[in-house]
């Protein structure tokens, strides 16, 4: 939370030969990169700049940034995450295909935009950046956290750092709940939603308490598609470990679940990953587990695996 110098950092949070490095120590294939502090999680910063021209300018640069800079070195390591212009939908499309056209698949959006001053996602608004996305394959990720922390007590003091980690699976529990009853996913069935940062630990709860509501209260019931299977259609989930919960990995889908190592973060499993995931979910199948740590990823961001990859076995 205070200003910090390069020289403090480890170099891989701004050099991408030192990130594959350590991508390589910690014996990760295939890098899904958000910005962070200076832009957002979802790019906020710059499309509410006081001057406009200024933040859409800057926006592009900073895709041409991540496009020249961070992807092109290392095509086959790095998967290309794009931000956009989510002042003006229209632009912010563009912006999204302009991108697919070089080859990015993915861009970060909001998600709770009401909670930053934008347009619910229960309004049109979000029509042509949804569309463009689903046109293009392009994943839209939710970062936990990219919307703000919610709504926290006003007297937390420095307990908001420990008490807003803590929430993290709340907050992605509500902004999933929200982006599958906007209807979007209906509308739209090719868009795919990634929830990043979020675990998985409240994602079988969310599913049955789906088929609760539309067997008892008959809610959603003017779908084509029950909401449950809405839900294992178009949203995928990330988890660092999740260790009490990876049993409900059948009640989520197997094919659903990805890991993530958030570095640089605090909370990072790096460069202890591959132990984490032995400990955490060592008694899971072979075949299950490359699902989830790199064949699910793989497919979902059409970024290919290495020829071999472990573990091998039934």
């Amino acid at each position: 939370m205070e200003p910090t110098r390069f020289e403090e950092m480890r170099p891989g949070c701004y050099d991408v030969d030192a990130r594959v490095r350590d991508m390589d120590i910690n014996g990760v294939w295939g890098s899904l990169s958000f910005p962070s502090m200076i832009t957002g999680f979802c790019g906020r910063v710059y499309s509410q700049c006081s001057d406009p021209d200024l933040g859409l300018a800057v926006t592009r640069a900073w895709n041409d940034w991540m496009h020249d800079e961070w992807w092109s070195p290392h095509p086959d390591r790095i998967i290309p995450m794009g931000i956009t212009w989510l002042s003006d939908p229209e632009i912010g499309a563009d912006e999204i295909r302009r991108n697919a056209e070089r080859g990015f698949r993915a861009v970060t959006l909001p998600e709770r935009p009401h909670e930053i001053g934008l347009p619910s996602i229960f309004t049109d608004y979000w029509e042509p950046i949804l569309r463009a996305c689903a046109e293009t394959d392009t994943v839209v990720c939710l970062h936990v956290g990219s919307s703000g922390l919610g709504k926290i007590p006003p007297d937390v003091g420095m307990t908001i750092l420990p008490l807003s980690a803590t929430l993290f699976g709340q907050q992605s529990l509500t902004a999933c709940a929200e982006w599958l009853w906007s209807g979007y996913a209906v509308r739209i069935p090719e868009l795919k939603v990634a929830m990043s940062e979020g675990g998985i630990g409240w994602v079988a709860m969310l599913l049955d308490r789906l088929e609760n509501i539309i067997d008892r209260s008959r809610y959603g019931l003017g779908w084509d598609v029950r909401p449950a299977d809405v839900l294992r259609r178009n949203f995928w989930f990330c988890t660092i470990d999740d260790p009490s919960t990876i049993d409900t990995r059948h009640a989520i889908g197997v094919e659903n679940i990805m890991v993530e190592v958030d570095y640089p973060h605090g909370d990072s499993t790096w460069p202890d990953t591959q132990q984490v995931i032995k400990d955490a979910w060592g008694h899971v199948p072979a075949p299950e587990l490359r699902a989830m740590c790199s064949e699910n990823a793989a497919r979902l961001f059409r970024h290919p695996l290495p020829e071999t990859v472990l573990p091998t076995g039934s």
